[in-house]
């Protein structure tokens, strides 16, 4: 993804010496950082300085946007929204259900991101719990528990339906059953009534002269 003056890109270990100095200056754990070098997506210039850089953590189908930092604040207005722009198209190509960040920035507010309730904070992933700071949300698509449940639903929808075409099917055989029995008897009774009138009218065997 570029701009006519930034590109944005995913961070590789050659971003290590600049990342490194972009997290100090932001006070953040830069040796944790390090060890998920790939989570984060930089901004660049087209010389390949690095401007700016944001992490996007992603667990149970569900993204962290984390250690948001540029060398300029003054640029963030104009990196945000190239980085932005980078996250949805990761979460979109993942298949994420939700996002989730602590950043403090009302830029990622105005994307969509809000306070997270009590309900909405028990879907958050395990890995992320403990924090005392408050979460902003944004769903992406239905939970991975609602489109397990409308599988469920599919599912007994198609068991019913296989039961009632057995149900058909068996209706169908005894009916073809009663069918063939009265055809039986039907036929029974014609022999029977052919045999009886051959033996009281035996001259009708009887060639005429």
């Amino acid at each position: 993804m570029t701009s006519p003056n930034y590109r944005v890109r995913r961070a590789t270990l050659e971003d290590l010496s600049q990342l490194t100095a972009l997290w100090k200056s932001m006070h953040f754990a830069s040796d944790d950082l390090a060890k998920g070098i790939t989570e984060f997506q930089v901004v660049e210039t087209t010389e390949g300085q690095l401007l700016g850089a944001v992490g996007l953590q992603i667990a149970e189908r569900q993204g962290r946007i984390h250690s948001e930092g540029f060398t300029d604040f003054a640029l963030a207005d104009h990196l945000r929204p190239l980085l932005w722009n980078r996250i949805n198209s990761l979460a979109t190509n993942h298949g994420l259900f939700r996002l989730w960040t602590q950043e403090q920035a009302p830029f990622w507010s105005r994307c969509g991101l809000v306070k997270a309730d009590a309900e909405i904070s028990e879907k958050l992933p395990t890995i992320w719990r403990g924090s005392a700071t408050a979460w902003l949300a944004l769903k992406l698509r239905e939970d991975l528990d609602a489109l397990i449940s409308l599988d469920k639903e599919f599912a007994m929808f198609r068991e019913l339906q296989k039961q009632d075409t057995e149900r058909t099917i068996q209706r169908v055989r005894t009916l073809k059953t009663i069918l063939s029995f009265v055809a039986f008897l039907l036929l029974g009774s014609v022999l029977a009534w052919a045999v009886y009138v051959f033996f009281r009218n035996p001259q009708l065997l009887q060639p005429h002269r």
